[in-house]
């Protein structure tokens, strides 16, 4: 195995473990889309190029987007739920 491989796959490891770690949402985001671009450049190694680009497309891509629009999503039902405790309380 090159180093240039290890390397990758320790920081594949990193991210899998500190996605699970994070408290927040978003940098669990961030660290998501770190994971699918260090898989992406790890199949471009393994040559399959195919995997690389639905990995990068999907992976990060298009789940990544899903995700941002979940969260933002979330935190506008915990703001209106705060609204509407307030409104009710007075």
């Amino acid at each position: 195995m090159m180093p240039i491989e290890i390397t990758l796959l320790s920081l594949l490891l990193i991210a899998a473990i500190a996605v699970c770690a994070m408290k927040g949402l978003l940098s669990s985001m961030i660290i998501f889309a770190s994971y699918g671009i260090i898989m992406a450049v790890l199949w471009i190694m393994l040559a399959a190029p195919d995997l690389a680009i639905t990995e990068a497309a999907v992976g990060t891509g298009i789940f990544g987007v899903l995700l941002f629009v979940v969260i933002k999503k979330i935190r506008v039902m915990e703001e209106e739920e705060k609204e509407r405790k307030k409104n009710v309380g007075m």
